[in-house]
């Protein structure tokens, strides 16, 4: 059975501090096999053409600010993928370049993987995300797919929502705006539909834009997810849903 490909809400590093998500994380992870390397693409990293991060000693990137103290303070010491690196490498067209870099993990890729696997003991690549294009990005998604068979996990991570210029209540409960409510209701009933086209439509078709996506970076990584599904109509499982500070954090996985 191939690994699983998972979309993952990342939040910011406060919100390892919720309860609710913390709980749904470890549980998704409990319910996954166990992965033998895991390759992410965060929301936080646009880089064209494709690079791959530190596969040597594996960093931290605190790129964000106005937070306490001891958020700047996590550590996440996994190992290095380099064998996983040259895997990704080798399934790119062969005119297209792959850079390497030395960049260490964003919070996009470690703030999950610190709830779901806090052991630190697997090893973790971070890929850029080239694009922000839906299609090619699918695309990108069907040639990574065989990784799933090796025992990958392929995580695409960015939040379902993120309106952050239009937030007007900043505490974790907050009330979800309509523009929030109503572009995650649409994505989940899209999603159980399995209408992929309609996704990648976006932009034109959800509610509550542009507010929910005033810019698209967050929502862009599901479409790697959804390219390295075995079946891209088929329905995902959704694991995790709600809201916190009034933006969606669903999360999916596909087969």
């Amino acid at each position: 059975m191939s690994m699983p490909a998972l979309f993952l809400s990342h939040g910011a590093p406060p919100l390892v501090d919720d309860a609710t998500w913390v709980a749904q994380l470890q549980e998704l992870a409990a319910d996954l096999p166990r992965p033998k390397a895991i390759l992410v693409a965060s929301a936080h990293w646009e880089s064209a053409p494709l690079m791959l991060g530190a596969t040597d000693t594996v960093p931290l990137v605190y790129d964000f600010g106005g937070f306490a103290q001891r958020y700047y303070e996590v550590q996440y010491g996994a190992p290095g993928a380099p064998a996983l690196a040259d895997r990704v490498a080798a399934l790119m067209p062969d005119h297209q370049t792959v850079a390497r870099t030395t960049r260490g993990l964003d919070h996009g890729a470690y703030v999950p993987l610190t709830v779901m696997y806090p052991n630190a003991d697997i090893p973790v690549l971070q890929m850029s995300l080239p694009t922000l294009e839906p299609d090619a990005l699918l695309d990108l998604g069907r040639r990574l797919a065989p990784l799933r068979d090796e025992d990958v996990l392929i995580i695409g991570s960015g939040f379902t929502t993120h309106g952050l210029p239009f937030l007007r209540d900043w505490r974790p409960d907050a009330a979800a705006p309509g523009w929030s409510r109503e572009f995650d209701a649409w994505t989940a009933e899209t999603l159980a539909r399995g209408a992929v086209d309609e996704l990648a439509d976006f932009r034109e078709r959800a509610p509550g834009m542009p507010y929910a996506h005033p810019t698209i970076e967050h929502f862009a990584p599901m479409f790697l997810t959804l390219g390295a599904s075995q079946d891209p109509g088929q329905a995902p499982a959704q694991p995790i849903d709600g809201f916190w500070m009034g933006l969606a954090k669903r999360s999916f996985l596909v087969g």
